[in-house]
């Protein structure tokens, strides 16, 4: 059976001192799961996706923007994005986030 297992998605972000980094962690025909690590100011400029997505924030804070709308998050936060929604990240601090982009 195979399985992906991460036992502190913190550490396995590594966010930079500066910048961002992502790392795909799983992928296959239904979703793809990708990990980012933000340091603190930095921003995913305004953008789409083809597919549904969800939003996971494990750590840190953000300004999120989707379609017009705007939410500040923290950790725990939990959002899920139609086709095509036109959404941007915006970090406070150091922020951990999992993207599913689900297929």
């Amino acid at each position: 059976m195979n399985y992906a297992f991460f036992a502190n998605l913190a550490e396995a972000a590594n966010a930079p001192a500066e910048g961002i980094l992502s790392r795909t962690l799983y992928q296959d025909d239904q979703v793809k799961v990708v990990l980012f690590g933000f340091s603190a100011g930095q921003e995913l400029s305004e953008h789409t996706a083809s597919t549904a997505a969800t939003l996971h924030f494990v750590a840190g804070e953000a300004t999120v923007t989707l379609g017009s709308d705007t939410r500040e998050v923290g950790p725990n936060a939990w959002m899920h994005m139609p086709p095509n929604l036109v959404h941007s990240v915006r970090t406070k601090t150091p922020v951990v986030m999992l993207l599913y982009l689900l297929k």
